[in-house]
């Protein structure tokens, strides 16, 4: 590098830093990357990107330097291996659901097999007359227990092979977690939620929170399969992406729970759009592919809560929280407070 270079790359730098420190922004590699490129102004696109993000939010959130680095920054095989992980992920999650419920099936299939074979061999000890008859019963019990016999094998194969899904789905969720996107429903994770609320917080940006459960949600697993909660799961973060306004942002909090960011917004308008995401679960229709019915069911129930001055972002979460299972406790599908 000459000496022009150095000194041009050492200029850069000091406008960089200046700026993360007035943004507030982690003094990361990747953040690095992307203010020195913003400061040194080789990449118009980025440089409008970020001043339009910065704009919309009047501040610069952790995600929306992670996503504009993903986006303009890293490399395709970066990018390749993310979405890699992204994809292991969420087959992962769907061969486990997939097994188990395989799983499920083979025990009831072995259960209806032990119940049969009991029955058959009581025949047998009763001593029929009819010797064809007998013989006819003694070949049935005979693969009975030749079926049991392949039946229990198949479980125990099926037992070590959802062991070797857990293992690798424990792995890939480790790898995970320095990433903000949820493997299955595509939107922004827990840990992406967590350092954005701790941002609004820290930057004393007024802010309101939605918090949301899908209603009765274990029930779709436990009367369908685990694999028809995948799809509910999917269709809810497509809808509450669909309809976050005025740069609010969902997050799937964790399990059936969700959570959505409103900065700059009071409690009334959060409620107004929490309103507008019930409505719009409600509409939701999912095909169970193994039995081909159609699930129309799905309700939600919500909890809004809004920033004040002296509150922790932790006492906005359980405000939240609490409005939520007050909405379950009193039926369900509707959205707490009632008055913003």
């Amino acid at each position: 590098m000459s000496n022009d270079s150095f000194s041009e790359s050492t200029a850069t730098l000091k406008k960089a830093v200046p700026l993360m420190i007035k943004h507030k922004v982690p003094t990361t590699p990747t953040n690095y990357a992307l203010w020195y490129t913003y400061t040194s102004q080789q990449m118009p696109q980025l440089n409008v990107a970020l001043d339009q993000g910065i704009k919309e939010l009047g501040h610069c959130t952790p995600t929306l330097c992670d996503d504009l680095y993903q986006e303009h920054l890293a490399s395709e095989t970066d990018k390749d291996i993310n979405q890699l992980k992204l994809s292991l992920t969420a087959m992962a999650q769907e061969l486990s659901h997939s097994m188990a419920e395989t799983l499920s099936d083979t025990n009831n299939f072995h259960d209806v097999l032990e119940s049969t074979f009991g029955k058959l061999e009581g025949l047998n000890k009763e001593g029929l007359s009819i010797e064809e008859t007998m013989k006819l019963v003694k070949e049935l019990i005979q693969e009975s227990k030749k079926i049991r016999q392949s039946t229990g094998s198949f479980k125990g194969q099926l037992n070590n092979a959802q062991e070797e899904i857990a293992t690798l789905r424990e792995a890939l969720n480790k790898s995970q977690q320095l990433v903000n996107e949820d493997a299955l429903t595509g939107i922004s994770n827990r840990r992406a939620f967590d350092r954005d609320i701790e941002s609004y917080q820290q930057s004393q940006i007024p802010f309101s929170l939605i918090m949301l459960d899908i209603d009765h949600f274990k029930e779709f697993n436990d009367n369908f399969s685990h694999l028809l909660g995948d799809q509910v799961l999917k269709a809810v973060a497509r809808r509450l992406v669909a309809c976050c306004q005025d740069y609010a942002k969902a997050y799937r909090y964790g399990g059936e729970e969700f959570a959505v960011l409103l900065p700059y917004k009071s409690l009334s308008s959060a409620r107004q759009q929490a309103e507008t995401m019930r409505k719009a679960i409600e509409r939701i229709s999912v095909l169970d592919k193994r039995s081909g019915e159609r699930i129309n069911s799905i309700t939600a129930s919500f909890g809004a809560a809004s920033h004040l001055n002296n509150e922790s972002s932790r006492q906005v979460i359980e405000q939240a929280d609490h409005y939520l299972n007050q909405a379950k406790q009193l039926g369900r599908n509707r959205v707490l407070p009632l008055n913003g």
